[in-house]
């Protein structure tokens, strides 16, 4: 009866707004939660009981209610327009179409709808809670500064609303990490598109993790100064399709969150230089001298996906691991096909050749399961290289050129 009560007191105030606009609510049950808005709520005569959506909730058996607040920010051209709804302790300062956003909220669940056309505006979020993203058709093409830029340190959700194509594009020569920036954890998820140019550095870049969810869409960056992809502290990736060409740096690079010292592993955070694929789609093109098409620091880990990777520089690799590197199907279907074209790359400077390879694997590369194809055509070139143990399962077919064992680095 107190939770029932409890219940009630709390969609008080929700009634009375019905007579002003729609709001929306997220409801707890068992560990899973919905989404609706106030207006489909239908009460049973007793109150303890309401439906919605073909659906019937017992009020004693809900876990929570939160009332979900959204600001919605529309680009138009040389200005933008932002509309707060109901939402308390969000302040704005617009210039022309560059919108900035500062929440002091410590309570209330924020998310914030995206959409609208713009050549020279931006968007940028500082506040203290994770929050959600939402892109719906959204085109930013920034003239100062990142596309969008979150600063709040918490989990992101960004989400591609179905069937809608995104855009986004920062300036160049600026000091921004990435078109897309953020600093917290990034996770991905949503069946529209998203394309992004990086004009400065990278074209989307996390401090800390970045997450593509199994319901991603397709993410294409189209060119970026550096990175395509630079995760701060892991990647991970359950679905959707990453397509990467035209960057200067590597394709996805996964660094390592070190402490102060710059050397030692911060060991607060979890996974920390490592890499997971799950499943998706993985498209990537490097054509830049000793770039790769992947690189993680640690170990990677593959349980499902299909790969596409050409190594067409000199001294480039499709995917470097600096730890060790383990494949399987244990979530999907594993096929991995990588070309390396490249020839090899004389450093003048430090006197060292850099082979172009398909996988290069600094520790041991355990294959257990998939098919992994991989055609070295490049002079002095290798299909997989491996300073540590090579082991390859009955189960797994693998087509490729391979060298074990230590010798040079390279």
């Amino acid at each position: 009866m107190k939770r029932l009560l409890s219940l009630l007191l709390f969609f008080a105030p929700c009634f009375l707004l019905l007579a002003q606009t729609e709001e929306q609510i997220r409801v707890w049950k068992e560990g899973e939660s919905k989404r609706f808005t106030t207006s489909e709520l239908l009460f049973s005569n007793d109150g303890t009981s309401f439906s919605v959506q073909d659906s019937t909730y017992d009020c004693a058996k809900i876990d929570s209610i939160t009332l979900v607040h959204t600001v919605t920010v529309t680009f138009a051209g040389d200005t933008a327009y932002v509309d707060y709804g109901h939402t308390p302790n969000v302040t704005d300062t617009i210039q022309g179409a560059h919108v900035k956003l500062v929440s002091t909220n410590t309570k209330s669940e924020l998310e914030f709808v995206l959409q609208g056309e713009s050549t020279h505006g931006s968007l940028t979020y500082d506040g203290p809670l994770k929050c959600r993203f939402y892109l719906n058709g959204l085109k930013l093409k920034s003239d100062k500064g990142a596309a969008i830029d979150i600063k709040c340190g918490k989990r992101i959700d960004l989400i591609l609303k179905d069937g809608t194509e995104n855009i986004l594009e920062d300036a160049a020569g600026g000091t921004q990490k990435g078109a897309l920036h953020c600093k917290g954890h990034l996770e991905v998820s949503g069946g529209g598109s998203l394309t992004v140019t990086g004009n400065s550095k990278h074209g989307i870049d996390t401090k800390e993790y970045l997450e593509l969810k199994r319901s991603t869409g397709t993410i294409t960056i189209k060119k970026a100064v550096a990175d395509g992809i630079h995760a701060g502290q892991y990647f991970k990736m359950s679905g959707g399709t990453v397509v990467i060409s035209g960057q200067g740096g590597e394709g996805i690079q996964v660094e390592l969150m070190t402490l102060d010292d710059d050397i030692t592993p911060n060991p607060d955070k979890e996974d920390n230089g490592y890499a997971f694929i799950q499943g998706g789609n993985i498209n990537i093109t490097v054509n830049t001298i000793c770039a790769k098409g992947i690189k993680v620091p640690l170990d990677l880990t593959v349980s499902g996906g299909t790969f596409d990777i050409t190594a067409n520089a000199d001294g480039s690799r499709g995917i470097q691991v600096a730890g060790n590197m383990l494949i399987n199907e244990d979530t999907n279907t594993t096929l991995m096909q990588i070309r390396a074209k490249g020839t090899i790359y004389e450093d003048e400077d430090t006197e060292d050749d850099w082979r172009c390879v398909g996988i290069k694997v600094k520790g041991n590369l355990t294959i257990n399961a998939g098919t992994v194809r991989i055609a070295n055509t490049g002079k002095y070139s290798y299909g997989i290289r491996v300073n540590g143990k090579y082991t390859k399962s009955p189960n797994a077919v693998v087509s490729a050129n391979i060298k074990e064992g230590e010798s040079d680095n390279n």
